[in-house]
């Protein structure tokens, strides 16, 4: 899945905020129940690991995901250790633009469950995540507008 965003502020000012870690929870709808349970601040940098809680489908559980890279203030890539994926590698990307700033959002993920995971992928895994994008796509333009 790849989701891009243009954002009429500077590069730093965007990474800046992506960055924290506080606000994942600004950016998360609240159906998922989004809660960091890692003390904050949470300083950035490749191994750091974050733990969260969530509820996916109404079933409460943990998901840890590790900072694979961090290069300011071009990129960085979570991925999951323990959550609701077979394999979830989430990269951020910022470039500048005419106005303001490319954010580039590339996701890989893979449900769990082989064949059966696949069907859910198709049936609803899918569309929930366009829902979850649309939001963070919405909180992103309320906080810095839109180009």
């Amino acid at each position: 899945m790849i989701q891009e965003q243009r954002i009429p502020q500077s590069r730093e000012r965007v990474w800046e905020f992506f960055a924290d870690a506080v606000n994942l929870e600004r950016l998360t709808p609240d159906f998922l129940g989004f809660q960091i349970l890692t003390p904050l601040p949470i300083e950035m940098h490749p191994g750091t690991l974050i733990e969260y809680r969530i509820a996916l489908y109404g079933l409460p559980m943990k998901w840890q995901t590790e900072i694979s890279r961090f290069d300011p203030p071009s990129s960085f890539v979570d991925v999951q250790l323990k959550g609701p994926y077979a394999l979830w590698h989430h990269s951020h990307e910022f470039a500048d633009c005419p106005g303001g700033t490319l954010m580039t959002d590339v996701v890989d993920y893979r449900p769990p469950l082989g064949p059966l995971g696949s069907l859910a992928n198709v049936l609803f895994v899918q569309r929930t995540l366009d829902r979850i994008f649309r939001y963070r796509r919405e909180q992103v333009v309320a906080e810095f507008g839109a180009l």
